[in-house]
């Protein structure tokens, strides 16, 4: 059977489930993997269930309904888990093919990978996906970085599927080379817990604090309640 699908995702844990009926939605084709297979059975019967989505119980089969050059994505966890499915993918792959990394996987990480996997003759993104389960699904930010040959075969995958702002401006661009991306991603969450610690120690001195007009007083603490909303965010 000639090949299919644009992209195959390794992880069917719920941002990989979700980011694969997001890339469904704008019209790809994604083949889902999941080390214990039965996951990908239920997927394809329940989540997945009248989509264009496709299922593969081996690293062989998945490669196989790929069109070339193949786009493999993990979204598995850090560490080691990214290497052993790199050794896995290695075989069964040919010079072009991409391999990329959607975890929070540590900058310096990617820079070594990176530089392995072109020794094989392929090439490796490293990027960072952000928004969490609604994001993936609605639209996450993506940041991409690695092997720049990489990225005109992902671009329109992976600004198809991310948040849009005004003038329908994909969240999502070529951050640089080795692991760029992943860098920027750890930058992103730095600044994100800094808001979370922020909003958090205001609200617990709010709360605390005693006299009318704080959060003391029920109406001062409705209406913190009701702006943290504000607050949600990629």
């Amino acid at each position: 059977m000639e090949p299919q699908a644009d992209i195959a995702l390794i992880g069917l844990a719920v941002m990989g489930q979700n980011l694969i009926l997001n890339m469904n939605d704008h019209g790809f084709t994604v083949v889902a993997y999941n080390r214990t297979t039965e996951k990908v059975d239920h997927f394809l019967a329940n989540e997945a269930k009248g989509t264009k989505v496709l299922g593969a119980h081996s690293i062989a089969e998945m490669v196989s309904k790929l069109k070339k050059p193949r786009r493999v994505m993990m979204l598995v966890k850090a560490g080691k888990p990214v290497d052993e499915f790199i050794e896995q993918l290695l075989p069964h792959l040919e010079a072009g093919d991409i391999i990329i990394d959607g975890g929070n996987s540590l900058f310096d990480d990617t820079n070594r990978r990176v530089k392995y996997v072109e020794g094989k003759g392929l090439l490796y993104i490293g990027t960072g996906v952000s928004g969490g389960e609604e994001g993936a699904r609605h639209g996450p930010s993506i940041m991409p970085g690695g092997s720049p040959a990489a990225w005109p075969h992902v671009k329109n995958i992976f600004q198809g599927v991310s948040a849009k702002v005004e003038g329908n401006v994909p969240c999502c661009d070529w951050v640089g080379e080795q692991g760029a991306g992943h860098y920027v991603k750890m930058v992103h969450n730095g600044i994100e817990y800094g808001d979370m610690q922020l909003i958090g120690e205001a609200y617990n001195i709010l709360k605390k604090w005693p006299g009318p007009g704080r959060a003391g007083d029920a109406r001062g603490l409705c209406r913190m309640e009701q702006g943290r909303a504000r607050f949600l965010s990629h």
